[in-house]
């Protein structure tokens, strides 16, 4: 039976002492799906984009054409720089999501630990107090 507590005991002990570990781990791969999920679909926006413009460029064939695919060209890189300049907003506010996320879960982790150490340090207090008084009362029978 007591082996039972003490394998309880040491089980949770270990879950305790991962449990931030994988908190953390757990955050940070999720973040980064999120962000080779927005990635992958900037990509795939850019590469449109260009092969669209390709295929409008070789359908180029005469003075008249390529002044229309100027024009046109002038509005797509605008759209571009408009485009990217959302993509790095969007960005930013991931990372600053994630910056929150990772303070919550640092302060969480210190109160914990702080509550530990507590919890610790009442612990040896009262194992001190009945020794101290054991010693004191030997001491006064002399």
């Amino acid at each position: 039976m007591q082996d039972n507590k003490m394998i309880d005991a040491f089980n949770e002990q270990t879950r305790q002492f991962f449990e931030p570990m994988r908190k953390l781990n757990s955050l940070m791969l999720d973040n980064m799906e999120k962000l080779t999920q927005y990635q992958m679909e900037s990509m795939k926006r850019y590469s449109q984009l260009g092969t669209e413009r390709l295929r409008d460029a070789s359908e180029v064939s005469d003075a008249d054409s390529m002044q229309a695919f100027s024009a046109r060209q002038a509005e797509v890189m605008k759209q571009l720089s408009q485009q990217m300049l959302e993509d790095a907003k969007a960005l930013s506010e991931m990372s600053l999501e994630f910056k929150a996320e990772l303070e919550k879960l640092f302060a969480e982790q210190a109160k914990q630990a702080e509550q530990m150490a507590t919890k610790a340090a009442a612990g040896e207090k009262a194992k001190a107090e009945p020794a101290k008084a054991a010693s004191t009362r030997g001491a006064s029978k002399s």
